[in-house]
């Protein structure tokens, strides 16, 4: 499924957030990374629904109508219900989305499946761990089967183990969706993203593979980050 930004343009009270952006994401992880105030968290608001540019259009799969319902959202802050089990939490999550309630409670079953987490279905939201915690949040965004998933920040605050245990799921939705990932880790970029958009002040600097962007190095973090530093004239003089 492709998403696709043609010359959007947004500005909070005449100060300009994105200007004329045009930005196709297709099948696979995307790693979108940038500076704090870059704009980021604007690009991810107009893609799942939550704003409306002020020109110009974001598509998913050619139209912009009922785009909502196609993407699953996992913001860096979110509310779960700590009296709730967690497959409660997955089936409301995903009734709110569309599905009736037979529907959801098998779309949370194949949810919880995808993100290792059946064991602890019955489990109160409150005994989740940060990692399990992120996964449920994970189930929950994915449970009503959206074509197009944004994960904002998900592995961030979280310990190594955790920190792997939550790419092998992102991992394992990317193979069948089309995943947009926003983060400031360069772990999270070179472990899980074959393409990579670099944002900076409105606008995109830089948008293609990977290996692209380190200019036919190897592909590690202290490369990725030598090359962003390079695109973005942060290097030390």
């Amino acid at each position: 499924m492709i998403v696709a930004f043609e010359d959007v343009s947004y500005s909070y009270r005449r100060k300009p957030a994105l200007t004329n952006l045009n930005w196709t994401v297709s099948e696979g992880i995307t790693g979108l990374v940038g500076p704090n105030g870059a704009g980021k968290s604007t690009m991810l608001a107009l893609l799942v629904g939550l704003r409306k540019p002020k020109s110009g259009r974001v598509t998913v799969g050619g139209t912009g109508s009922g785009t909502r319902r196609r993407v699953g959202y996992l913001p860096q802050r979110f509310s779960l219900v700590p009296s709730m089990t967690v497959r409660n939490t997955v089936v409301y999550a995903a009734w709110l989305n569309g599905l009736d309630r037979r529907a959801a409670e098998a779309a949370a079953d194949r949810a919880l499946e995808l993100v290792d987490l059946s064991d602890r279905a019955d489990s109160a939201v409150r005994t989740l761990s940060g990692g399990l915690r992120q996964r449920a949040g994970i189930a929950a965004a994915v449970a009503h089967e959206p074509e197009i998933v944004v994960l904002d920040e998900p592995t961030v605050g979280l310990d190594p183990g955790q920190r792997v245990r939550i790419r092998r799921v992102i991992e394992r939705i990317g193979m069948n969706h089309t995943v947009v990932l926003s983060t400031h880790l360069v772990e999270d970029v070179v472990n899980l993203c074959p393409t990579v958009s670099v944002l900076d002040a409105g606008s995109l600097r830089f948008h293609g593979p990977l290996t692209e962007l380190v200019d036919g190095a190897e592909v590690s973090a202290t490369n990725l980050e030598q090359a962003y530093e390079r695109l973005l004239g942060q290097e030390d003089t």
